[in-house]
């Protein structure tokens, strides 16, 4: 009898120091950047957001103030805020809050200018921006401001203050301004840049937000500057360049293209929506073999017309896990790095349902499905390997915790939660029935429910608090829907 309890207590132990019970985070990035665009430098990611606010990690997870505030006394310029004519924003002006709006960077290095090169935006009003351009020696500055290269919203007694002229050669502006007034509904505002190499070696960037949409140019690797090598057409503009996404004002903005050479394609993230909390911000994805289009979504469609919310895989929107405290609200303005050891990481802001516009840096990892689509995991990373040759059916089988990114919602609404059961023998019962399956010697899984296939793949990973391992999957349907599960 005393064995017994012996052996009883002692199992008894072993449970509870074996089964670890699920923390809620109170995880912190530790620094708060808005339009955060991510670039690796030796062992050291850096995140360039809006109002010249940068950060630095070696993790991913944990981030460090390099940079903030929109002026002179931030050293990450030498020369942005020149006494003499302030040039970045002689054209714009102030803002409607009497201050200077400098907005969404992104840095990289430029092998042919032997510099790093940033890339970033000045503006005042929704449609009256410009793009400018800064070099510097070292990745943390400070950067030269070089010059102004782009300019949006300009009518007839602005245009002189434009290199309109000296690009296209045109004496009469009427295409861009009729009425004397700016077509914003089809020409592009001009903020947001982001730049990338193609698989050839050849240099783009890609820009715009609501106006007359997302927009793309190829770039001069000399320079750094445009080329403006096409000529105008239904979709295509010799001074603004090629139209690839979006137009009549709609929600659309902070453009990024990552190629992929193991997936062969390019991957266009955009977001949809209000950057406030309660505005419906979200990530939103579609692909391309071509750097300049035509870039479909998972029905092989473009967004050209019609309304945003039908076009575009659906990333992430509003949602709540297992673990997490309080709800994360207009995830967005993202950008993405394929690392050294191929893993890709989507990098976004995100607000919080807690009454306030707080916001943080938040980094996923993402992962191809057997389509060739990224899907991103559900908790920020902290450091997990997806296993190549999959799991077991006792991790996979189980109860879960799922989250739909309906792809018909731009609002300010939660996902709700749903419990599942994955079961032994490929059903899929509980809120939902279907069925499931996995593709053996991979992480591949798909999940059936309703008339949707979902496909993804299972991981683990932490919880956001790094108290329990848990197996997860993440997957996207053929109808633009992603799906999130974790298991409890």
């Amino acid at each position: 009898m005393k064995i017994f309890n012996i052996v009883g207590i002692l199992s008894a132990v072993k449970l509870v120091i074996t089964a670890a019970v699920l923390k809620n985070s109170n995880y912190s990035s530790g620094v708060s950047v808005h339009d955060p665009s991510i670039v690796k430098n030796g062992n050291k990611y850096y995140i360039f957001g809006s109002h010249m606010d940068t950060a630095y990690s070696t993790d991913l997870r944990t981030w460090k103030t390099l940079y903030t505030g929109v002026n002179e006394k931030n050293k990450m310029f030498s020369n942005l805020f020149s006494k003499s004519n302030y040039a970045p924003f002689s054209y714009v002006g102030k803002n409607s809050d009497g201050s200077y709006s400098v907005w969404a960077p992104d840095v990289m290095y430029n092998p042919k200018m032997k510099k790093w090169v940033q890339y970033f935006c000045t503006t005042s009003s929704f449609i009256k921006s410009n793009l400018c351009y800064a070099t510097a020696d070292r990745i943390e500055g400070p950067y030269t401001y070089k010059g102004t290269f782009l300019y949006s919203g300009f009518v007839s007694n602005t245009v002189s203050k434009t290199n309109l002229k000296a690009i296209t050669g045109a004496t009469d502006g009427n295409r861009y301004y009729p009425n004397n007034s700016y077509n914003y509904k089809k020409f592009p505002n001009a903020i947001d840049p982001s730049v990338f190499y193609d698989f050839n070696g050849r240099l783009w960037m890609v820009y715009g937000s609501w106006s007359g949409g997302i927009y793309i140019l190829e770039l001069n690797e000399s320079t750094g500057l445009p080329k403006h090598n096409i000529n105008n057409g239904n979709n295509t503009d010799k001074y603004f360049g090629k139209k690839i996404a979006g137009g009549n004002h709609q929600s659309i903005e902070g453009p990024y293209i990552l190629p992929h050479s193991g997936s062969g394609y390019y991957y266009l993230f955009v977001s949809y929506g209000g950057l406030t909390s309660n505005g419906g911000y979200q990530i939103r994805m579609f692909r391309s073999k071509n750097p300049d289009g035509p870039y479909v979504d998972a029905r092989g469609r473009q967004f050209m017309g019609g309304k945003n919310a039908d076009y575009g895989v659906k990333v992430m929107g509003n949602y709540n896990l297992p673990g997490l405290t309080k709800a994360y609200m207009a995830p967005g303005h993202n950008s993405a790095i394929r690392d050294n050891d191929n893993k890709v990481y989507l990098v976004y802001h995100t607000r919080f349902n807690d009454g306030a516009e707080y916001h943080e840096p938040r980094v996923h990892q993402m992962f191809l499905n057997q389509d060739g689509w990224l899907c991103a995991a559900p908790y920020a990373y902290s450091g997990e390997t997806i296993s190549p040759t999959g799991y077991n059916m006792n991790d996979m089988s189980g109860s879960y915790k799922i989250v739909f990114h309906y792809h018909t919602k731009v609002n300010g609404d939660i996902s709700n939660n749903y419990t599942i059961q994955l079961g032994k023998n490929y059903s899929v019962s509980g809120k939902f029935s279907g069925s499931w399956g996995y593709t053996a010697r991979t992480n591949f899984m798909h999940i059936k429910i309703g008339n949707v296939t979902y496909k993804g793949v299972f991981l683990k990973q932490m919880d956001e608090a790094k108290s329990k391992t848990l197996v997860a999957f993440t997957a996207i349907g053929d109808n633009n829907d992603s799906i999130w599960g974790v298991k409890v």
